[in-house]
């Protein structure tokens, strides 16, 4: 197509996805190059993938709105759309006149193929469908190992990626935009119509007062983490009690940020982060790189065992346990904190998140996949690759996974990563007042020290819904059964 210098002299769709974001967008580069844009976000009708978890909606509400005013600022408003994505893409390129359509590549197996065929679709028809990277570092379908399959073990992987992982600096924003003249002529649906917020009850003051979802939200975010948290990270990290981890996970699962703007920051610093923190925070969202790999190679990867002997694992379907669990009244204070903080606050401290999924399958015996699909309704940052490989790992099902026999001891991690118990006060106070050296075993306290903090077990708290010693035989020798079977 010849140029009208600077510009294309056609109007092009940019379609947002996965990618809320206006900086290092380069489906929204490409459109800009074109005399007119036709911004838009849409709902999709039958949608292949799972439904978005209760508060993933709730930050997806307000990353729209924020999306749609900076949008607004730079000349090209947000269309918000509901429907099946090819039906109102060619209605809006006969609407509109439009030649091209760009987005971002989405790497969720439930959307590869139909994104794939749209594309297509639309370059038969003699238009320019063009798609682009930016939620990830890597291709996961194009990275195999010298045997030709996808990477298994984590290590290996991070090795094979790591050296090109800065081969890409982020892209800018655009200056300014210029929307298609007819944009005002096109309904755009009302987003509080959408229902993506709670109403009855409305539990979201947590996420509120914990959480700024939007781009500007993300770089304040990476900002404040980097003055201040990025020294000490690898020290501190496993600590919950104290506030020293990035928080940049919602973010990522909600595309306001991108993988390169992060490395090219943290390259930028001129903090005096030790190299191991620098390190091992790279690792860190290079395992977020991983569990994209191995879900756009394992498409069913939070629905089916990725080590196929755990399908013969005698689960117990104990709903009176997943409950107490779920409410964070299981009687073991860290595991309980968790459980309440990710209630409050939708996240979980990533060391706490370990414990208590160990808790549920091998504590509990309760399959993995109730725990992953509470943490998909009730997390901010759940995304279909880590949170479902997160837990495989936990539960010793996954790719790479902790042996099935590391049973984490809940009184013991509390005593190690919280050992003044300023966590455990945090979001359990009925224990606020309970000495340290107890907080987190308060049913080997005296009775006097229970009285003065007054604690009732049984009562004001929960006594242990199972015995630790109880709880971790009988997983060793479910894992026995299904190993002898092997």
């Amino acid at each position: 197509m010849e140029r009208d210098t600077p510009y294309f002299k056609d109007p092009a769709i940019i379609w947002f996805r996965n990618d809320l974001r206006i900086a290092d967008n380069e489906a929204l580069v490409a459109a800009s190059q074109h005399r007119s844009l036709v911004p838009i976000y849409i709902r999709e009708s039958n949608s292949p993938a799972r439904p978005l978890g209760a508060a993933r909606a709730w930050w997806l509400h307000h990353s729209l709105s924020r999306l749609s005013d900076a949008l607004k600022q730079l000349g090209a408003p947000l269309i918000l759309l509901s429907g099946d994505p090819a039906d109102l893409i060619a209605d809006l390129i006969k609407s509109t006149g439009a030649s091209s359509v760009y987005w971002n590549r989405r790497y969720d197996p439930a959307f590869m193929q139909a994104d794939s065929t749209l594309k297509a679709d639309l370059q038969t028809d003699g238009f320019i469908a063009e798609s682009f990277a930016g939620q990830l570092l890597h291709e996961p379908s194009r990275l195999r190992t010298g045997s030709g399959t996808h990477y298994k073990v984590y290590s290996p992987f991070w090795r094979a990626i790591e050296p090109d992982v800065e081969s890409r600096p982020p892209l800018d924003a655009p200056q300014s935009l210029y929307g298609f003249t007819g944009l005002s002529d096109i309904p755009s649906e009302n987003l509080d119509s959408w229902g993506l917020l709670p109403t009855k009850p409305d539990w979201s003051g947590g996420l509120a007062e914990a959480w700024t979802p939007g781009e500007h939200g993300a770089h304040e975010r990476l900002a404040d983490f980097l003055e201040n948290r990025m020294r000490g990270y690898s020290e501190h990290r496993d600590i919950p009690g104290v506030d020293a981890t990035s928080g940049l996970s919602p973010h990522l699962a909600n595309g306001e940020i991108t993988p390169a703007q992060i490395f090219e920051a943290l390259k930028g610093t001129d903090n005096d982060a030790a190299p191991d923190d620098r390190s091992k925070f790279r690792k860190e969202v290079g395992w977020r790189e991983f569990s994209w790999h191995l879900l756009a190679n394992e498409p069913r990867l939070a629905e089916k065992n990725h080590n196929p002997k755990f399908d013969e694992f005698p689960w117990l379907n104990d709903s009176k346990a997943l409950a107490s669990w779920q409410k964070g009244l299981t009687g073991y204070p860290v595991v309980d904190a968790g459980m309440r903080q990710l209630w409050q606050t939708g996240w979980m401290h990533n060391r706490v998140r370990m414990v208590v999924a160990s808790f549920l399958t091998k504590h509990l015996m309760i399959d993995w996949r109730k725990g992953e699909d509470w943490f998909w309704d009730t997390l901010v940052d759940a995304d279909p690759a880590s949170n479902a490989a997160s837990w495989q790992w936990v539960a010793g099902s996954g790719a790479d996974a902790a042996p099935y026999f590391r049973i984490f001891n809940p009184v013991l991690q509390g005593e190690k990563f919280d050992p003044d118990g300023d966590y455990v006060r945090t979001f359990v106070p009925e224990l606020e007042k309970m000495p340290s050296k107890f907080i987190h075993k308060p049913w080997n306290a005296p009775q006097k020290v229970l009285e003065e903090a007054g604690v009732r077990l049984g009562d004001t708290y929960p006594n242990p819904i199972v015995d630790h010693m109880l709880a971790r035989d009988r997983a060793l020798a479910a894992y026995q059964q299904i190993k002898d079977a092997a």
